[in-house]
């Protein structure tokens, strides 16, 4: 797997696949999910194009992470959610999300299969998959290429998804790391991403004893598998390993090596980590395409007629590379119109792979890789899944096999080994090539992945193109079986003597075909049959042949021909021979074989299988017992006719036979004619069916998620609904909804004791309805409001003497468009009483103090408190000194002071006959003698004093000297010092 170079921030990215269900899934797990863990998520969700999603909005209300939309080329970042939009494809690139127009049909839009595959691609291990709720199979080919780029994988369980296809689809891959509930992976997942060795260093490497452990890990995997890993690169190895270890919180290889020891489950994990599973139909699609166009037509050209062209890949995991090989091969051979017999033998390590290569039904993901036209010409639909052709399908032969230390196939066509080598030593990448080029024929083919080379064996192979890889193999000295090992008692121990290499390569070859023919029989269900030799020997049998086979007398043979019962041995023998000539599946219907019940056809069918030079001719003969027929009773022949009229009277009735029979046969074939192309006409409407079929499924899982978000809305609009509801109950604001014709469209209860209004009432004109409001108007103030889009607001009474503060808005939309109006009525009735209580005291309060006889009058000193405070702040301690040493700023302080109020006392003191003139020159004539009184006032307020007395020599307004005694009180607001009202009284005079 390619790793970008780009990629330099270390943080993980977290890919979410969803379908139908999957929007609570996701609330559940965002719900639970830290916001801090430094993951970035990106949401894949089975969205309807023609839909506004509301997702981001949705999940926005499950986390305290942003949640946004994407936008094409958005760069990724931790701690946010990323959501597809609708109708759009996406990938990742250097930790950038790009979109792009949807290229496929909705029915086979894999939007989920697509963003895992660049994920994996671009993020490798720092790449997790997690698969939720939903229908289908989306996602399943995603998170095999995050798995094998050595990621995490988390699958919802079956139990708490609302739909478990995609689930179970993807659990199915074996590739699970976790499965569990959404609200149970946060934890999980925090946990293996902040695990020490969640960073890209190599924690194993760095530990003491390394090569000793790992040794000790290829112990316990050969004791109990029987693999040998120990010629696969370390670094390979190592990155397996320390991702087992990152799962289990391990953090020294010592210990995960303990823990091996105690489980066997964990060493059969770890194999399983270790298989390289990396594949795909048709992987590097221009590989292909010049092995089609550029070397396969002059290759096959080559080829006599019904030539059997032999093929091996090893290494096949799923069987995808050896299919795709197939394919091509096929659509070359259609193109030069050649017919040559195609056995491609596909092998692997991995049994579990092999057994779904058998298979050979694929997901729908497979459309990404899979042209329309291969799809429709070499697959079949079944449900949601594409199965090979019959046709492709008989040319592949899997098995197990270790490619390093089984015998190999040998007298090959073409081998197809790509993306295996790169994860072998040197040593063992010599091996096996040395191995392909004893097993290639003199002109083979080798078909090698693109970062795979020959290295010290090029003297074995002529490069056909550089690019992909393409080899044929040349003649060479240096022969291959000298180096194949042996594996317990099925390969022999080969010499150096060369004359005896021969008989030892051939019975390894034996060996190899005879397992493989057993291991294509135990697993198939065959009918009771015999393999036979060109020689017609019988070398293996399969079921129970007693009652068509039985030995022979005298000498014992294992002739076919010799042991078949009585009446089969015609049949048989012309049958091997047609199918020996021929080479094609041969089958005869015997004469009737006589049993205890009657009589019972037997049918006959020879099969030619596996053309190889060590075992030439193998060819497979089937027994099957035909539809049993009633005995045969006896009847009283009549005797043959013996007159000349009588053989003419038959010679008629055989000539009307024939005609008869003759014109039943063309209506035979005119019916049969009529039913084919019905059968066409049949199979096209189905075709049509399935794909309507498909596009409603797929309709269906965008509806599901459509409802889910329009249900999470409903819910929230009932809640606010609701809070709505118990906000008009309980408010005493009355309040009135009118539209832009002034017709009633709802309002809170309080209206009912201002308008006489009921619930039925909605929709009716407001000037339909009287009010206890005295001269309201309504109808003109609310229609000026629509006109001007200006608010009013004015104080209106009722019949009972209650005072409303009314206020007119404009009705605005969420669109900002003007639907109406609000008229509210807020009952100020104890406020304006408060208010003329407040008016009434202030006024008593006045003529007291007015007409006190003691001289006083009130300051603010606000102005100069602010002053001094920021003295303060300027670090000023001594204020007298300070104002000794800046006689300007006490002139500035002295002009702050604002005189509030005098009352008729004082004026009579200064003989003063206007007030305002008294206010503006009262300080000027208390500080004419100098300014020690203004400045005791200010350091009473500097020293946060309430209250003082000073004595001032002072002079009235016609210059008459003055003495006067001061006291100067300073009044407390909620215990707090109010220096804006300060009140100076002149208790006695001197």
């Amino acid at each position: 797997m390619k790793k970008n170079p780009l990629n330099n921030t270390e943080f993980h990215v977290v890919g979410m696949g969803a379908s139908a269900g999957g929007l609570e899934a996701l609330q559940q797990f965002f719900d639970a999910m830290p916001p801090d863990a430094g993951l970035a998520f990106v949401v894949v969700v089975h969205l309807d194009p023609s839909h506004n999603s509301l997702m981001s909005e949705l999940l926005q209300k499950h986390t305290t992470m942003q949640v946004a939309q994407i936008t094409d080329g958005m760069p990724v970042e931790p701690n946010r959610v990323y959501v597809i939009p609708p109708d759009k494809s996406l990938t990742i690139s250097a930790k950038k999300l790009f979109l792009a127009e949807r290229e496929f049909p909705r029915y086979s839009h894999l939007p989920i299969d697509l963003f895992f595959r660049s994920l994996a691609q671009d993020q490798g291990d720092k790449a997790i998959g997690i698969i939720l709720s939903g229908t289908g199979s989306d996602g399943s080919l995603g998170v095999t290429e995050i798995k094998a780029s050595n990621g995490l994988v988390i699958v919802q369980n079956e139990a708490s998804a609302q739909y478990n296809g995609m689930p179970k689809n993807a659990i199915n891959t074996g590739t699970g790391d976790f499965i569990l509930p959404p609200g149970e992976m946060p934890m999980h997942l925090v946990q293996y991403t902040q695990f020490p060795g969640s960073a890209r260093t190599h924690v194993i490497q760095q530990q003491e004893n390394t090569d000793g452990f790992l040794q000790k890990i290829f112990f316990l995997i050969r004791d109990q598998t029987g693999h040998d890993f120990s010629l696969y690169k370390k670094n390979t190895i190592f990155r397996r390993i320390e991702r087992r270890m990152q799962l289990h919180q391990i953090t020294h290889i010592a210990d995960y090596v303990a823990f091996l020891h105690t489980s066997e489950q964990e060493v059969i994990s770890l194999t399983r980590e270790l298989f390289i599973g990396v594949t795909s139909f048709f992987r590097d699609p221009e590989a292909y395409d010049t092995l089609l166009t550029r070397i396969l037509p002059e290759f096959l050209q080559q080829k006599h007629h019904a030539y059997t062209l032999r093929i091996w890949v090893p290494g096949c995991s799923t069987g995808e590379e050896a299919y795709s090989l197939a394919i091509i091969i096929q659509e070359c051979l259609d193109t030069l119109k050649h017919h040559l017999n195609v056995q491609i033998f596909g092998t692997d390590i991995n049994e579990s792979a092999i057994e779904t290569a058998r298979r050979g039904l694929y997901p729908p993901g497979i459309t990404a890789d899979v042209s329309p036209e291969r799809l429709k010409r070499f697959f079949i639909k079944e449900g949601d899944s594409y199965r090979i052709q019959k046709s492709i399908r008989e040319m592949l032969v899997f098995a197990a096999q270790n490619v390093h230390s089984d015998p190999p196939f040998t007298r090959l066509d073409i081998i197809s080994c790509r993306n295996l080598l790169i994860y072998f030593k040197p040593e063992l990448q010599k091996k096996i090539l040395r191995t392909f080029h004893y097993s290639l024929k003199e002109d083979g083919i080798m078909f090698l992945g693109p970062s795979e080379t020959t290295g010290q064996s090029d003297h074995f192979f002529t490069v056909l193109d550089k690019k992909w890889k393409i080899f044929r193999r040349v003649q060479s000295t240096d022969t291959l079986p000298r180096a194949l090992p042996p594996r317990g008692a099925a390969a022999p121990v080969v010499t150096d003597e060369s004359e005896k290499m021969p008989s030892v390569v051939q019975k390894a070859e034996e060996l190899s075909i005879i397992q493989l023919v057993e291991a294509i029989l135990r697993h198939s269900s065959v009918p009771p049959c015999a393999i036979i030799d060109h020689h017609n020997n019988l070398i293996y049998v399969h079921g129970k042949l007693g009652k068509y086979l039985e030995p022979a007398q005298g000498k014992i043979s294992v002739n076919i021909m010799e042991m078949a019962r009585h009446g089969l041995k015609a049949d048989l023998l012309s049958a091997i021979h047609r199918a020996a000539h021929t080479r094609q599946k041969v089958r005869k219907k015997t004469r009737l074989l006589q049993q205890d019940l009657g009589h019972v056809g037997v049918d006959i069918t020879v099969s030619p299988i596996l053309e190889h030079a060590s075992v030439p001719g193998l060819m497979m003969v089937t027994f099957e017992d035909a539809r049993p027929e009633a005995p045969l009773k006896q009847k009283n022949t009549p005797s043959p006719p013996t007159t000349k009229k009588a053989i003419e009277s038959l010679r008629q009735q055989l000539h009307f036979t024939k005609e008869h029979l003759q014109t039943t046969i063309e209506e035979l074939e005119t019916s049969n004619e009529e039913l084919q192309s019905a059968n066409e006409e049949l199979q096209s409407t189905n075709e049509e069916l399935e794909t309507s079929k498909e596009e409603l499924q797929s309709l269906n899982e965008e509806t599901v998620t459509v409802n889910a978000e329009l249900q999470s809305r409903i819910d929230e609009l009932q809640s606010a609904n609701d809070d709505m509801k118990n906000l008009f109950d309980s408010t005493q604001i009355a309040t009135l909804f009118l539209d832009t014709r002034l017709r009633i469209r709802r309002f809170t209860p309080k209206v009912r004791e201002l308008i006489n209004l009921e619930a039925t009432d909605t929709g009716r004109p407001i000037a339909h309805f009287s009010s206890s409001l005295q001269n309201p108007n309504l109808t003109a103030l609310a229609g000026e409001v629509l006109k001007t889009l200006d608010k009013h607001e004015s104080e209106i009474y009722d019949d009972r003497g209650r005072c409303f503060y009314t206020r007119i808005l404009p009705y605005r939309t969420t669109n900002n468009i003007i639907d109406g109006v609000v008229i509210t009525f807020e009952d100020i009735t104890l406020r304006k009483e408060a208010e003329q209580a407040l008016i009434n005291n202030e006024r008593h309060y006045k003529r007291m103090i007015e007409f006190c006889p003691v001289p006083m009058w009130e300051i603010d000193f606000s102005a100069i408190n602010l002053a001094l405070q920021e003295l303060r702040h300027q670090g000023v301690t001594d204020l007298e000194a300070y104002l000794h040493k800046h006689p300007r700023k006490l002139e500035e302080l002295l002009k702050k002071v604002h005189i509030c109020h005098i009352n008729n006392a004082a004026m009579l003191l200064f003989k003063a006959d206007d007030k305002e003139k008294l206010a503006l020159n009262i300080q000027a004539l208390l500080t004419r003698h100098g300014p020690q009184p203004f400045i005791a006032q200010i350091q009473a307020i500097w020293d946060r004093k309430d209250k003082i007395s000073f004595e001032c020599h002072c002079e009235d307004l016609q210059g008459k000297p003055l003495i006067l005694n001061f006291e100067w009180v300073v009044p407390r607001d909620e215990g707090h010092l109010n220096y804006d009202n300060v009140i100076v009284v002149l208790p006695r005079l001197r």
